[in-house]
């Protein structure tokens, strides 16, 4: 899933605006027969029933989302995989859907996923801007299908669009999901306006998406050498200690030494205790702490929550 947070410097005078997005038309993209899946409609949908019964939601400032235009997209993705999204939900796709899905890695694909695709980023780029401008003070985008995993050319690891480009100055990108967000470091790899720090497990490459790209040997290149952190834990199991220490040691002195316009947050809750897929054991209680030391570190900025 994709829960982001951003953060910007901006007008003071705004106060505590929080900004919430949700919106029913994405979870229109479901897998094709109705087969069970960990990247399903109940991942936003039980967030934000929860978020509304504990009288949260209605403490923010809440908006629908709405479509990106190709115009923001295009920068980030190439013309043919654009095109791909678009139609794929198209009836001229119908006979071959299943068999473009197949083809690509971990994905599936049906009549909802373009529009839906289109709803996560349109409403992670509406509340950036947002947040940029000073409107909000912070954001929380509760959006999918997911985006970090999503490449330039090529949809993968439920991911079709990657959500993660805005238009600020500097921005620190924190990745906290469980898998390594590969997508969003090419896209970021030669750029010193973004530092992207991405936690996650690795297992020496064994863990999805099974390659190298997530060692911490890879920093980035040219002017965007140094610009890209990867703390990759090797032996699964990490809780809370683990996190928070990489958090005090690691995240909170790059961020005050890079001192960026805005944080965003990649809000994958895999590496929660009790996720079939994660495998570790960070607490509720672990993320709210994570949360607040970046809050607070951003208490002269604003954030944003993907």
């Amino acid at each position: 899933m994709a829960t982001e947070v951003a953060s910007g410097r901006g007008n003071s005078k705004i106060g505590k605006r929080v900004g919430l997005v949700y919106d029913e038309r994405m979870c229109k993209h479901r897998t094709p027969d109705e087969e069970p899946h960990p990247e399903n409609p109940n991942r936003i949908r039980v967030i934000w029933n929860k978020l509304h019964s504990a009288g949260i939601a209605q403490r923010c400032v809440v908006f629908s989302a709405k479509e990106a235009e190709d115009k923001y997209i295009l920068p980030v993705h190439g013309k043919d995989h654009v095109n791909l999204i678009r139609n794929v939900s198209s009836k001229q796709y119908d006979s071959r859907r299943k068999r473009i899905a197949a083809r690509l890695n971990s994905i599936y694909l049906n009549e909802g996923s373009s529009e839906a695709a289109y709803l996560a980023a349109g409403s992670v780029i509406d509340v950036a801007e947002r947040v940029a401008k000073g409107e909000l003070s912070s954001a929380f985008a509760i959006v999918r299908p997911p985006g970090h995993h999503a490449e330039r050319d090529e949809a993968m690891g439920f991911c079709l669009y990657n959500n993660s480009e805005l238009g600020v100055k500097k921005i620190l990108i924190v990745d906290w999901d469980i898998h390594h967000g590969n997508g969003t470091q090419k896209m970021f790899w030669k750029d010193p306006r973004v530092l992207f720090f991405s936690v996650h497990r690795h297992e020496f490459g064994s863990f999805y998406p099974a390659n190298d790209e997530g060692d911490y040997t890879m920093i980035g290149e040219g002017p965007g050498a140094g610009y890209n952190i990867n703390v990759p834990w090797e032996n699964g199991r990490c809780g809370d200690a683990d996190y928070l220490a990489v958090w005090d040691h690691m995240l909170m002195p790059v961020a005050r030494e890079f001192n960026p316009d805005m944080i965003m947050v990649s809000a994958g809750f895999d590496a929660a205790m009790g996720d079939p897929l994660g495998g570790c054991r960070v607490t509720p209680y672990g993320y709210s702490v994570m949360l607040k030391k970046v809050l607070f570190f951003v208490s002269s900025l604003r954030v944003y929550l993907q």
